[in-house]
């Protein structure tokens, strides 16, 4: 069940559960799928609109950048494996099992119900025919 995303603009569709966390959420995405927007990720920002995904990945690190960001490591099938928050100049263990990786603004993701065992969902957005 492999996903192949493009680069670009998408939502992040959270499907809540039955332990009150919000029925749906959708925040704004964007998609680093190439090795170059992988490896550029959050550098260099000081701020996070939604979210941002990096796929394939199964563990990051934050040195160089200027923010703390929650980070959620996701299954093949986007279901939540664990979220932690990781202040700027630190290395987060890989995770066996993900094969994606959810970065937002620290405390972003308890808003959004992101939790171990929820599942997310990514809608791509309709790209116009040039």
């Amino acid at each position: 069940m492999g996903r192949r995303w493009r680069d670009g603009r998408a939502r992040l569709v959270v499907h809540g559960d039955a332990d009150g966390a919000p029925e749906r959420v959708t925040v704004p995405l964007e998609l680093a799928t190439s090795y170059r927007a992988r490896t550029r990720g959050l550098l260099g920002r000081d701020s996070v609109d939604g979210a941002l995904l990096l796929s394939p990945a199964s563990g990051i690190h934050t040195f160089r950048m200027r923010i703390p960001i929650d980070v959620a490591y996701l299954d093949r099938r986007l279901r939540v494996l664990a979220v932690v928050t990781m202040r700027p100049g630190r290395l987060g263990l890989p995770r066996l099992r993900s094969r994606h990786v959810l970065e937002s603004a620290a405390g972003a993701m308890a808003g959004w119900g992101v939790r171990p065992g929820v599942r997310v969902e990514v809608v791509e957005e309709v790209r116009e025919a040039r």
